[in-house]
This record gives structure tokens, C-alpha cells and sequence, in this order.
């Protein structure tokens, strides 16, 4: 008798984070179910495309949701088209204009959701230590929090774990982690501005390229330019 594999909801954005997650569950031996949330981002549907290239690459299902509520609220420049994207700033130490108010615990409920009902084991999400320098809700601390939220607000015999597995890393370890384990790069997208070509100044672009060039490897994706970094 074969043991059941663990099952892991994997939050896929369609970036490089997201889809460095997917494989960093696979290779913990998680089956991966892929949930991407559309949310009135400017990019969605590019990184919709991307999302579902992840899951069949992967043979994997995908489970896309589609809300508005977060463009509705606003406050940030990726849903907001009065707000303009701004350019790469690395050394900021400000909440940027992308932003977007407690997204992660809008889309971490949503997983964990798809994870009680689907009996998965474990909720998988790519947030790491730059994304949390600027954006409060990519915090290790928040993790901890969301994991007291998920066990006293699920079924009693309901046992699911949070992974973010990379929130201590940078870009540039993703990115690195990521070319060991394979991810295919070239089905991901994480410009803020443009579905094709990135455009490779915003913070998103920015911080990609520049772990690419630390690598010294070619980021497989088209842009519109590419600025050493």
C-alpha cells in the first residue's frame, strides 16, 4: 500500500517567486494545487497566461479566482489607473506605490479556504525578505500571525501549514534556488507596468534583472530595456 502524497495549495502569481515556491513544494514531495487570484492587477492576464504555463508544465491543477473587491478599495497603483507605477528605487526604504492594503491576508485566506476543502496539507506562498522591507504584509512576523489565524480558524481536526519558504532570502537566492530545481523562468512574469515586453524599470523588473545579473545569467523573458542593476 503506497502512502497518499501531501497535498500543498501553492499561491501562483505568475512570477518568479511563486512559480520558485511551486517547485521548492514539489521537491518537499507536496502535490501542488496552484491557485491564482485575479484582483483588478494592471498585468492579470499576463500573469494568468503564465500561471496556467506553470501548471501544465507541471501536470498540476490551477484553480483561477477572479475578485474586484481589491481594485475597489484601491490605494495602490496596480489596481489603480489614477496612480502611476513608480520607477526602480532598490535603496527605498518607503512603502512603495504598489502596494496594495493587506493583500497577502486577502489571498493567504482564499488558500487556506482551497486547502481545508481539498484536505491539502500545507499552504505555500514565494514572499521574501525584499518584498517584506517594503510591503508590511510579507513580514516573517505576519507569517507567524496568519498561522495562529489558520489553526484556530479551521476545523478542529484541520492541519495546515504555512510555508514561506524563502522569506529570508533575496531575489538573487531565488533566483539561484530556482535555476537548481529547474523552473522554466521564461513561463513568468513580474513587471508591474506591461504584459509584453516588461518593462524593465520598474521595482518588480528591477529586482529580477538584477538576480539575474548577479548570477550571471540571462533572465529568459523579453523587455522593453535592461539596465544593469
Amino acid at each position: 500500500m503506497t502512502d497518499t502524497p501531501q497535498r500543498a495549495v501553492v499561491l501562483a502569481s505568475g512570477g518568479m517567486d511563486s512559480a520558485t515556491a511551486t517547485y521548492e513544494a514539489v521537491e518537499q514531495g507536496y502535490e501542488p494545487l496552484l491557485l491564482h487570484t485575479s484582483y483588478g492587477q494592471a498585468t492579470e492576464s499576463k500573469e494568468y497566461a503564465c500561471a496556467s504555463a506553470l501548471a501544465e508544465e507541471l501536470d498540476a491543477s490551477l484553480l483561477h479566482i477572479e475578485t474586484d473587491h481589491l481594485a475597489a478599495i484601491g490605494g495602490s497603483s496596480l489596481t489603480d489607473d489614477e496612480m502611476d507605477v513608480e520607477g526602480a528605487d532598490l535603496d527605498s526604504d518607503e512603502i512603495p506605490s504598489s502596494y496594495v492594503p493587506f493583500r497577502n491576508a486577502n489571498l493567504l485566506s482564499m488558500a487556506v479556504s482551497c486547502a481545508e476543502a481539498n484536505d491539502a496539507d500545507a499552504v505555500f506562498i514565494g514572499a521574501h525578505s525584499e518584498d517584506f522591507s517594503g510591503y508590511p504584509d510579507c513580514r516573517p512576523a505576519f507569517f507567524d500571525a496568519f498561522q495562529q489565524v489558520m489553526d484556530v480558524g479551521t476545523k478542529p481536526d484541520t492541519d495546515i501549514s504555512l510555508e514561506a519558504p524563502f522569506v529570508e532570502w533575496s531575489k538573487t537566492d531565488i533566483a539561484e534556488r530556482g535555476l537548481e530545481l529547474g523552473v522554466p523562468y521564461e513561463y513568468t512574469w513580474s513587471c508591474y507596468r506591461e504584459t509584453e515586453p516588461a518593462c524593465g524599470t520598474c521595482d518588480a523588473c528591477a529586482f529580477r534583472l538584477q538576480a539575474f545579473q548577479n548570477l550571471d545569467e540571462r533572465d529568459p523573458i523579453s523587455y522593453a530595456e535592461r539596465p544593469d542593476y
